[in-house]
C-alpha cells in the first residue's frame, strides 16, 4: 500500500506546473549569463525530495571567467555535513541566446536558451551522493534547470531533478554576484 501511495503522489507531482518560456516576463530585465556569472559569486542552496523534505543544503563559491566565447565556472560546494565537491562547467555561447556545456559527470551535452530575464538548461548528470555508511556514490538523473535574473546581481535558480523519468525533487539556490 505505501508503494501504490508514493508511487500516485510521484505521477501527481508529475502534472504540477513547472515554468516555460510561454509564461509571461515578469522584469524588463535583460540576463546575460556571460555578465552575470564573469568574476566571483557566492550560492546558498538546498535539494528537497518530492515530499517536500530537505536533504541536504549547501553553499558554492563559484568563480566565472568568460573568454569571449567560453564561460568557465569553478563552483567549488561546501554542504551542510562539511563535505566538499568541486564541478567545473565548459560553457560555450552557441548563438545570441543558445548555449551548450559540459562538466564532470555530465552525460553528453548540456543545452540551455536564454530569453528575457531566464534562462534554462537541461542535462543528464550522474550526481555524487552521500550513503550512510560514508562513502558518495553516483545516481544518474536529469535537470530542467531554471534561472531568473532579479537584480544586476542576484539571481534566482529552481532545479527540477528527475530519475527514471519521475519527480524526485529540487533545488533552489539563490546567486549573488561580489563586487
Amino acid at each position: 500500500m505505501r508503494y501504490a501511495l508514493l508511487i500516485a503522489f510521484s505521477l501527481l507531482a508529475a502534472c504540477t506546473g513547472k515554468p516555460s518560456f510561454q509564461d509571461a516576463s515578469l522584469s524588463d530585465a535583460k540576463l546575460n549569463l556571460e555578465d552575470f556569472f564573469d568574476g566571483d559569486l557566492v550560492a546558498y542552496g538546498q535539494f528537497q525530495d518530492i515530499l517536500g523534505t530537505v536533504r541536504r543544503s549547501f553553499v558554492v563559491n563559484i568563480h566565472g571567467d568568460w573568454d569571449g566565447r567560453i564561460l568557465t565556472l569553478t563552483e567549488d560546494f561546501v554542504y551542510e555535513d562539511g563535505s566538499t565537491e568541486q564541478r567545473v562547467w565548459s560553457l560555450t555561447k552557441t548563438g545570441d541566446d543558445t548555449w551548450t556545456g559540459t562538466a564532470p559527470g555530465v552525460i553528453g551535452t548540456a543545452q540551455g536558451r536564454e530569453q528575457d530575464n531566464r534562462f534554462n538548461w537541461t542535462y543528464e548528470i550522474d550526481l555524487p551522493v552521500p550513503s550512510a555508511d560514508g562513502t558518495s556514490k553516483t545516481m544518474r538523473v536529469t535537470f530542467d534547470d531554471w534561472m531568473w535574473l532579479q537584480t544586476d546581481t542576484r539571481l534566482f535558480n529552481r532545479a527540477y531533478i528527475k530519475r527514471y523519468g519521475i519527480d524526485i525533487g529540487d533545488v533552489s539556490i539563490s546567486f549573488e554576484k561580489q563586487r
